[in-house]
């Protein structure tokens, strides 16, 4: 059979279910081919918790606050709606096609409709490695903020990062979340959905409230700081390379909207809870973090310049130090306690949408061993294996451990390439007339000019991340505890990656997949 053609499935047998809306999503689903098995528990709040969740603006902005400020000082700022306009562009495009594809693994199942089974294979295989190595990098930022806070609670003296005996303590403590997770996702999508219902009360008010509060009561630079452009150097072609730079931490920061998308088996109505829950996460990330960025960057005490340059010397830490430079140590406890919880939810969220992606290749037999770990647990009503291999491989990088930071790049450099192969085929898609049934979500005659759009934003943000520069792209060798790894070892770090996972996904493509037939229900 040729590689491109798909062959329709007889309907899965569906168990008998109550009536109502339940009912008509379980054959909704039957129509893809799938026995409704996980739990459909998700309401429109929780939808959205999830994929703000992922988002989370407290996680990304902790990560990567500091190599933001220093190399686009103040004026960083300005990465941060550029990055939102961007993303908001590709959140459109994906939020009509999960209207129409409510099925677990977004990315993965949406090119497996609309491409043919090779593209749709490595498109779902980048985007389960990009959603490990964010798990990993997301585990590591925990250590930031909770190392501090047990410091000053209790007077202990545990190891930064850059200090000896640091990267030991972060990996521990890393390893030590993961495993919490890994059991919350083990016991239910109603658990996790619990905890991260609360985790984004507890970060949409910290963050604002405590914003709020350092905008008013200790703003010791002026209003339009954000307009210094000195840090960016002069002549267009440098500040145009240092703002791009810059630009690392939003980026890391708005990613993972189609988190709800990716649980629309256990969402009530995807068809039209999904796309609402996809648009209004990165709208609300982005009115978060906007307000909690700009009051940061006012609150930095002194001259700006210089803390810009202790920042760069890693003398200081933002935004840690600017907010325990400012707010009495109990407030700053606090505050910190609330972006722990934060950063907690994140990556519980980003390990629930990992875990359900596998799930979704798993199912369809496109994981390597899937037939061991690819079932639903009838009591839980969640894939237990699958929750422990994810949980597993997103313990290797801890291995080698290079900082938050750089492992955070390189996940958020994957995504952004999955999108892109996302992107690709929709618009390969629209080009021969998808879609062409209705939805509940639907951007009519503008779907091509935003598909375009979401291309042009993606190609240029992974030519970002393929910059080959110390500060987010260095070279293999350059990175501790990596081993000798011959010529590879002068390649950068985000083009290795990708080439390491292709490589190893090709082979194992050749050999087990290549031969096998797709069945798929239906196109809408």
């Amino acid at each position: 059979m040729p590689d491109d053609v798909l062959t329709r499935p007889s309907q899965s047998p569906v168990e008998p279910i109550p009536i109502g809306q339940e009912a008509a999503d379980a054959r909704d689903l039957a129509g893809f081919g799938y026995k409704q098995e996980l739990k459909r528990v998700l309401g429109i709040y929780s939808s959205f918790a999830v994929a703000f969740s992922y988002i989370s603006p407290s996680t990304g902005i902790f990560t990567l606050y500091a190599l933001g400020l220093a190399t686009g000082g103040a004026f960083f700022f300005w990465t941060w709606p550029i990055v939102a306009l961007g993303q908001l562009i590709v959140a459109l495009n994906f939020a009509e096609v999960s209207s129409h594809f409510p099925v677990a693994g977004s990315v993965y199942q949406w090119t497996k409709y609309l491409s043919n089974r090779t593209y749709s294979w490595f498109t779902g295989w980048v985007y389960l490695f990009a959603g490990i190595l964010t798990v990993s990098a997301v585990d590591l930022t925990i250590p930031i903020v909770l190392i501090p806070l047990l410091n000053n609670l209790f007077g202990l003296h545990i190891p930064l990062a850059s200090e000896p005996g640091g990267p030991q303590a972060y990996v521990i403590i890393a390893a030590l979340i993961l495993i919490s997770t890994t059991v919350l996702n083990i016991y239910g999508v109603r658990l996790v959905a619990l905890v991260n219902n609360t985790g984004v009360v507890f970060e949409i008010l910290g963050m604002v409230v405590f914003a709020l509060v350092l905008l008013v009561f200790f703003h010791h630079q002026s209003a339009g700081v954000v307009f210094d452009t000195s840090a960016l150097g002069t002549g267009f072609g440098n500040q145009f390379g240092t703002f791009m730079l810059a630009m690392f931490m939003s980026l890391f920061v708005i990613y993972g909207f189609d988190t709800a998308s990716t649980l629309a088996e256990e969402t009530k109505n995807p068809r039209r809870e999904a796309p609402r829950a996809v648009i209004a996460a990165v709208i609300g990330a982005f009115i978060i973090g906007a307000i909690f960025l700009y009051s940061t960057i006012i609150a930095i005490p002194g001259d700006v310049h210089k803390y810009v340059a202790d920042t760069a010397a890693a003398k200081v830490a933002p935004p840690v130090d600017i907010i325990t430079a400012n707010l009495p140590s109990w407030a700053s406890d606090l505050y910190l306690l609330i972006v722990l919880l934060a950063i907690y939810v994140c990556c519980l969220a980003i390990q629930t949408s990992t875990i359900r992606l596998a799930f979704g290749m798993a199912r369809d037999e496109k994981l390597p061993l899937s037939r061991l770990y690819n079932k639903v647990n009838p009591t839980l009503h969640t894939p237990v294996w699958t929750c422990v291999v994810v949980g597993a491989l997103s313990a290797v990088p801890f291995l080698y451990f290079a900082g938050a930071g750089l492992v955070a790049i390189s996940a958020t450099g994957m995504i952004y390439f999955s999108y892109l192969l996302g992107n690709i085929a929709i618009l390969i898609a629209r080009r021969k007339g998808w879609p062409t049934e209705g939805a509940p979500f639907k951007l009519g005659g503008w779907g091509m000019v935003v598909n375009v759009l979401a291309l042009v934003w993606g190609g240029s943000m992974l030519l970002n991340f393929m910059w080959p520069r110390a500060a987010s792209n260095p070279p293999v060798s350059a990175l501790p505890n990596i081993p000798n790894l011959g010529p590879l070892s002068n390649v950068p770090i985000f083009e290795a990656t990708i080439a390491v996972i292709l490589v190893v996904g090709a082979i194992y493509y050749l050999v087990a997949q290549r031969g096998k037939t797709d069945r798929v229900a239906r196109a809408a």
